[in-house]
């Protein structure tokens, strides 16, 4: 009791405990799962890690959270790097985080999965927001790499299905840091030309590291915030990306996708080169006919003319026989009048008789005239055709937004339905 005590102050002991912690303790691997985990306005997140029998605090720092792939929330089992640090000005002490990696699922994964779930519950995978492909598409945007191989299979592609079409490329990185945010701006610029029908945005296959650009937040909302369709082409048939989910439509791979985009557009060249042949042959057969008929009519007319060259020859014959066995003058001149008049009968007749066939001849042509397609068209009507090649004969065949193909006289036109009527609404007479 005499001796004399060893008295310290609070800051010089915890100095003393700060030093053999910090000092003991540089760098440690620390298993617990979070709770209590809040960022504040500074940036910097602040949370506990805990087990069965005990806890301790951590401090995330702004610039160790922007470099999270996930999103740390309560509960989840994770693993923590970093440094022990003693805070005097509590008496506290906690674990300063460097790395922080989720326990069992990679960060990749987990950050992938909590993005697409928060996604979808946004609306951005409803099938409903989906927009058709338009089937004639004059110019084609493309967002990718400009040295990739996924380019040269789209392009190759494209020109052996329907070579011709306008391709507007919109070069960006398509892999690392920095790339999404090209990506984006890749299809905002497409977007901002006006005439684009439809967009490709793609790239080859890799690991889930490469693809993770288009796993980002700001592709996936460039791609919902699209005005023009837009196909989703990253990697291969068995890995799927958010922008896979958020597109109007997925293709397995950049080949596939520039498949998709034509080939509606080449199956109608084919049905119009089918149409063309068909419609050719229909009028042909009625032409043909039409000839013939025409033939047959001329033949008879032909015919009865020279039979009636052949009488009239024959009562020539007749009548000079006749006068000259009479020998007066007179009977002469009475016999030259009766035959004048007789020859004026019958080239009369014969007139009549042309004019009758000839008359006869144009109604027959004009009948078969109207039987041909192509009067029917020249009056007016017009056939309206499905894309897939059936005639429309009632309203109730399409609904409105459908597109239809309508073949006139001159030309064709390529329309869509804005409503139907079940009935005619014209007056009644």
């Amino acid at each position: 009791m005499s001796a004399e005590r060893a008295v310290l102050t609070v800051s010089q002991l915890t100095e003393q405990l700060r030093s053999a912690v910090e000092e003991r303790f540089p760098a440690v691997w620390v298993e617990g799962e979070i709770s209590n985990f809040k960022v504040y306005g500074s940036g910097h997140a602040y949370f506990t890690l805990k087990d069965e029998g005990a806890q301790i605090r951590a401090v995330l720092f702004r610039n160790r959270t922007r470099r999270l792939r996930f999103e740390p929330a309560d509960g989840q089992h994770v693993l923590a790097f970093g440094s022990l640090e003693v805070y005097a000005q509590r008496g506290e002490y906690q674990l300063v985080v460097e790395l922080l990696e989720p326990r069992g699922l990679g960060a990749l994964q987990l950050a992938f999965e909590q993005r697409k779930a928060r996604l979808g519950a946004e609306g951005l995978f409803e099938a409903a927001r989906k927009r058709p492909l338009p089937r004639f598409p004059r110019k084609i945007g493309i967002a990718t790499s400009p040295s990739g191989a996924a380019l040269r299979d789209m392009l190759r592609v494209l020109g052996r299905r329907f070579a011709g079409l306008n391709i507007v490329i919109a070069p960006c990185r398509v892999q690392g840091e920095g790339a999404a945010g090209e990506i984006a701006q890749a299809i905002a610029d497409l977007n901002a030309l006006g005439d684009v029908d439809v967009i490709i945005v793609g790239r080859g296959g890799g690991s889930l590291e490469d693809l993770w650009a288009f796993n980002e937040e700001a592709v996936a909302r460039a791609i919902a915030g699209s005005k023009v369709p837009v196909v989703s082409a990253v990697g291969h048939e068995v890995d799927f990306t958010i922008a896979d989910f958020v597109a109007d439509l997925r293709a397995p791979t950049p080949s596939a996708a520039a498949e998709v985009v034509v080939r509606e557009k080449r199956a109608l060249a084919d049905s119009l080169a089918d149409l063309r042949v068909r419609l050719g042959r229909a009028v042909a057969r009625p032409l043909r006919d039409l000839e013939r008929r025409l033939d047959q009519v001329r033949g008879r007319l032909q015919r009865a003319a020279d039979g009636m060259h052949r009488g009239a020859a024959y009562r020539v014959d007749l009548l000079t026989a006749r006068l000259r066995s009479a020998s007066p003058y007179a009977r002469l001149r009475t016999d030259r009048h009766r035959l004048e008049r007789l020859e004026a009968r019958l080239f009369g007749a014969m007139g009549r008789r042309l004019a009758g066939d000839r008359h006869r001849l144009s109604a027959s042509a004009g009948r078969l005239g109207s039987l041909s397609p192509l009067a029917v068209l020249s009056r007016g009507y017009s056939l309206t055709r499905t894309p897939d090649g059936r005639i429309v004969r009632a309203a109730s065949q399409v609904a409105p937004g459908d597109p239809l193909s309508v073949l006139l006289h001159e030309g064709r036109l390529d329309c869509r339905v804005e409503r139907t009527r079940e009935h005619d609404d014209r007056p009644q007479v």
